[in-house]
């Protein structure tokens, strides 16, 4: 995991309490917002906007985001740059869902022309390198900002969006912004495997742990530095203030506004980075119920499977027995048995841990077990070892423990491009 020359200046090139304008025109101002807000962290485009957009004087500017890019006081940013005469907001680019948030998963809006502001919308999801640089370049934008809020999982796809859309700025000779916000998640370590390039795709396109304990900004560092060197964007990223590693989401005093239909909450967000990995499998992951994520379960799978997991004395969480018909996804409309996810102490509960344990178990406990046919488990966890070993009969210690070496390699990479203590 070698880090090149050219790829350390154009990180280091990135990183100020604000970010620099062009070189030697010196740093936009570090005052935090006006206090509209009543929470102790300020999001990077609060930032911003208090510093008069002076970071974006002069260009036509387009934004990356969708409904969780608003002001502490819920205001979405693309409805207050709007009418500011301080910044010419031009084009909006929509993410899977969509920049309103109108489409379920795998879904996305469209090219349209957004009925409040008059701003033609243009759609991201599953466009990449010269098609989506094609699409920048006809928005006539000078300079692309991202603003979204993650979900702190390498397979939630916003993480790739800004990874295609920094690829894409580059090809098109446009500037990039990184507007940051917390991982709800915190951000004090990373978890899980790592992905092999060979498993690439939407749900992880590079080799970062599947619980990546980064902030967008971060994220847009090192991908600069270690995976878009031969072609770095020209990056500026504006942090936030008052964020500390060890902050839950709750604790930021920010609104939170659900990142996709299925990720209502920060509790979601919580359990995601390991529940998430029963998209690959036959089981319900809990989509098209009101706990999705936190429910698991199919026909046929009772009470034994929160036993035997229960038995395992996994940190902070605990399993009950529990029955859901969802109302779309899998088994919609049926009745299904299987687990609720609760955490009870979250600052020693392990997603990715619980993930593992919780398909070990339930392998283990229902003979119905199988993996979806096309070993998208594999796209998950980046690496066939999770599925082959799970399948050879290992415990949860073991699968753990096989990704140690890698996660060790990528955690020690991290922190170089870490922004908060």
């Amino acid at each position: 995991m070698s880090l090149s020359r050219r790829g350390l200046l154009a990180a280091g090139g990135a990183v100020g309490a604000l970010a620099a304008t062009a070189a030697g025109t010196g740093a936009a101002s570090a005052a935090p917002a006006a206090g509209k807000g009543h929470g102790r962290v300020r999001t990077g485009f609060d930032r911003l906007a208090a510093d008069g957009y002076a970071l974006l004087k002069g260009e036509k500017v387009g934004v990356v985001t969708n409904p969780t890019g608003i002001t502490s006081d819920v205001r979405h940013i693309v409805d207050v740059m709007h009418p500011d005469e301080r910044v010419d907001l031009v084009a909006v680019f929509g993410p899977e869902h969509g920049f309103r948030g109108t489409a379920q998963a795998g879904g996305s809006e469209g090219r349209y022309d957004d009925p409040a502001t008059g701003l033609p919308v243009y759609d991201t999801y599953l466009k990449s390198g010269q098609p989506l640089a094609d699409v920048f370049t006809a928005s006539g934008v000078d300079t692309v900002v991202f603003d979204i809020q993650d979900a702190g999982a390498r397979f939630y796809t916003y993480i790739w969006t800004l990874y295609d859309c920094m690829e894409a700025a580059a090809l098109a000779g446009k500037r990039f912004v990184v507007l940051d916000r917390p991982n709800p998640v915190t951000g004090r370590a990373a978890l899980g495997p790592v992905l092999d390039p060979a498993f690439g795709t939407f749900v992880g396109r590079r080799e970062i742990a599947q619980a990546h304990g980064m902030t967008v900004t971060e994220l847009a560092l090192l991908f600069n530095a270690r995976f878009l060197a031969e072609r770095p964007v020209d990056l500026r990223i504006v942090k936030m203030s008052g964020w500390k590693r060890s902050d839950f989401f709750d604790t930021t005093g920010l609104p939170w506004v659900p990142p996709s239909p299925n990720m209502p909450t920060p509790d979601t967000a919580l359990v995601y980075s390991g529940t998430c990995l029963f998209e690959g499998t036959n089981l319900s992951e809990g989509r098209g119920t009101t706990r999705p994520f936190e429910l698991l379960g199919a026909e046929g799978v009772d009470h034994r499977w929160a036993a035997a997991a229960n038995a395992l004395g996994l940190p902070g969480v605990a399993f009950r027995e529990a029955y859901f018909a969802p109302t779309f996804s899998k088994f919609q409309g049926r009745t299904v048995g299987g687990v609720q996810v609760h955490v009870q102490d979250r600052e020693v509960f392990d997603p990715v841990r619980t993930g593992i344990a919780l398909l070990v178990t339930a392998k283990q406990t229902w003979s119905g077990f199988a993996w979806r046919a096309d070993n998208w488990i594999d796209k998950l966890t980046g690496n066939t070892r999770v599925r082959t070993m799970i399948d050879a009969g290992a415990d949860t210690d073991e699968v753990v423990g096989a990704w140690a070496q890698d996660l060790a390699a990528f955690s020690a990479v991290r922190k170089r491009y870490l922004q908060y203590r």
